[in-house]
């Protein structure tokens, strides 16, 4: 079973920007498509975008777009989420997901244990 482990998560002013990464195990991390959501406790967990196995095709939430930018490095099994501009509205759990075999716009089947990001006002 694939693991994904975030990093890069932490306190930061309005304004600002941090790099989140998500390092994924095993072969075939290549083949999958992969997102980032991110989740208010108590509240439904939201897309935030999402890339192709070969990173050719992206696709962000309207609340991100401009700001957001998500990338990938296939050799290093690695998902990275650049976030800008940062607004207190943006403070949330980050998660990295998965989707081994559903194919662009389907379902996740893999989930990181999440990284904290919070935007000082």
């Amino acid at each position: 079973q694939v693991q994904l482990v975030e990093s890069g998560g932490g306190l930061v002013q309005a304004g600002g920007s941090l790099r989140l990464s998500c390092a994924a195990s095993g072969r075939t991390f290549s083949t999958y498509v992969m997102a980032w959501f991110r989740q208010t406790p108590g509240k439904d967990r939201d897309f935030v975008a999402a890339i192709s196995w070969s990173g050719e095709s992206t696709d962000y939430a309207d609340s991100v777009k401009g700001r957001f930018t998500i990338s990938r490095d296939n050799a290093k099994n690695t998902v990275y989420l650049q976030v800008e501009s940062l607004k207190p509205e943006d403070t949330d759990v980050y998660y990295c997901a998965l989707n081994a075999a559903a194919g662009w716009g389907g379902e996740y089947d893999g989930w990181g244990q999440g990284a904290q990001v919070t935007v000082s006002s």
